[in-house]
């Protein structure tokens, strides 16, 4: 074999053994990087960005209800998401739930801990993977789900909670490190004592979905 050839051969192999390596290493930091993936970063990857603001995708839900739901994320912070209700929800025999929202509600915040599933199309899986791992450094990213009820409490704000026990309306008396107390009364009326049919304390484990009509 003539040196020149030789050389040719020896290069060739390193060479092929430098791309396996360098394949190899790609390989585990993306195993490395799936691993680090929550449930959170997926739907942000869904929502078509990767910041606490979402791009305007469509993402369809299962809740732990068993509701699906066809929501646009909004916003995204630590332990919840904010977004639009784009349809009906249908419970899973396919049959709308009692006080369910109509199309077209306004807005909805959904615990993500209170999410079964996610109902996904192809491409939607390669959208969701591909949201960083990294959590985001706003101040958005840092807030939990208690936060925003202390928020809505403060402001007086006319919600409806969803729970496995049903459809609860009604203004946010106070917020506990697990619960809130709920006063119950109709839409389009004051909270006042008078307007109010019953308190209820709910836990924070049990809402499965707060829309703000």
């Amino acid at each position: 074999m003539r040196w020149d050839n030789l050389f040719d051969d020896l290069e060739g192999q390193l060479e092929h053994e430098l791309n396996a390596e360098d394949l190899e290493l790609r390989a585990e930091e993306e195993r490395l990087r799936l691993g680090r993936l929550s449930l959170r970063h997926r739907l942000m990857g869904l929502g078509a960005g990767s910041g606490p603001r979402a791009g305007g995708g469509v993402v369809r839900l299962v809740l732990t209800s068993g509701v699906t739901l066809a929501i646009r994320p909004t916003t995204f912070g630590r332990d919840w998401l904010a977004a639009e209700i784009l349809d009906t929800p249908t419970a899973s025999a396919g049959t709308a739930p009692p006080g369910v929202p109509a199309r077209g509600a306004p807005q909805c915040v959904v615990p993500i801990a209170a999410i079964a599933g996610v109902i996904l199309q192809s491409a939607e899986v390669r959208a969701s993977l591909a949201a960083p791992a990294e959590p985001g450094s706003g101040v958005v990213d840092r807030i939990g789900f208690a936060f925003v009820l202390r928020d809505l409490a403060r402001r007086r704000r006319f919600v409806e909670v969803h729970t496995p026990g049903g459809l609860l309306s009604g203004t946010i008396d106070r917020v506990g490190r697990d619960h809130i107390d709920l006063a119950m009364h109709d839409r389009g009326v004051p909270r006042r004592s008078s307007e109010v049919r019953q308190y209820r304390i709910i836990p924070l484990a049990g809402i499965q979905l707060l829309c703000l009509p």
